[in-house]
């Protein structure tokens, strides 16, 4: 079973940023709409409590985070290749950028804007998540200028680096680092009150802009979450056993693990499969579906063993 399910909905950043990397890709996938905020009920059985949007399945496995996702539809379908002109590597570099420091100062830019008309629930569940318990909303509400100077040099960077006669950020084809840095203008344009004004001082990043809209969002049929859950009970795992001799904590496949995300939320337990430097997988079991494997990670994520 290789058909792409993407776990989403549709304003949601982050799974913008999935949704161009399937765009540059022209892939087919089903699009399973997901509640915004907790509970998850169609979604746990797969993900173990990861909470977080999007997640992608491919039958019985299960990719939780944007890094993971990308990195498996990148080894699944190497072309047209996210690394135009031999990029490998320095794109992962870049999300450490964009989905950090840029993410940061855009979505308190958001929230502050957005704080009278955000919805409580909305508000405390994300504000707990972007920014940790007990952060301080007037505090955000204070940076507000700050963060719109420093998003204006960082989408400086991007108006720079496109104003130099490429298309894309690596030259004339798209890329990994286009949909990084894509994915937060178009969530700073459709969220923030004053994202449309702000931008038209970047004549080459709205040119930019315009082309990553052309690329769409690969071609996508709606699919109710139940189906969804009915291909993972259906399907075995694909994942091979791995060990990584290198690895700094000592894990090996069969070890019994919890793998937490630090960006918060509950703890996934299950059994090493396999790791690398990038990646660990493991087997968990659950009464709707079965066996699975979930993927996620190194970088952001703990692992401790149980």
């Amino acid at each position: 079973m290789s058909e792409i399910i993407l776990h989403h909905y549709w304003p949601s950043p982050v799974s913008e940023k999935v949704r161009v990397v399937l765009g540059i890709k022209g892939l087919s996938w089903r699009s399973v709409e997901i509640p915004r905020l907790p509970p998850k009920p169609d979604l746990m059985p797969l993900t173990g409590g990861y909470r977080l949007t999007p997640v992608m399945q491919i039958g019985a496995d299960i990719f939780c985070d944007s890094l993971s996702i990308i990195r498996e539809l990148q080894r699944r379908h190497p072309e047209p290749t996210l690394y135009p002109g031999g990029a490998q590597g320095m794109p992962w570099a870049v999300a450490q950028w964009t989905d950090t420091k840029l993410f940061q100062n855009v979505i308190q830019v958001v929230f502050a804007d957005s704080r009278e008309t955000m919805p409580e629930g909305f508000w405390v569940d994300r504000g707990g998540l972007y920014f940790g318990a007990g952060y301080d909303g007037d505090a955000i509400e204070a940076a507000r200028v700050q963060n719109l100077v420093d998003i204006r040099a960082q989408f400086g960077f991007v108006d720079a680096r496109v104003g130099e006669g490429r298309d894309f950020l690596l030259g004339a084809e798209p890329g990994l680092p286009d949909a990084l840095a894509y994915y937060l203008v178009w969530f700073f344009r459709g969220r923030y009150s004053g994202g449309p004004d702000f931008l038209r001082q970047f004549p080459s990043l709205l040119a930019w802009e315009g082309r990553m809209q052309a690329l769409g969002h690969g071609s996508h049929e709606d699919m109710s979450a139940e189906d969804a859950l009915e291909i993972a009970r259906a399907a075995e795992p694909a994942a091979e056993t791995a060990a990584d001799p290198d690895d700094p904590t000592g894990l090996q496949p069969g070890d019994a693990v919890e793998v937490v995300a630090g960006a918060g939320g509950a703890a996934v337990a299950g059994e090493v499969v396999s790791l690398s430097r990038d990646h660990i997988t493991i087997r968990r079991e659950d009464p709707r579906v079965g066996a699975v494997c979930v993927h996620f990670p190194r970088i952001g994520y703990a692992v401790r063993r149980v």
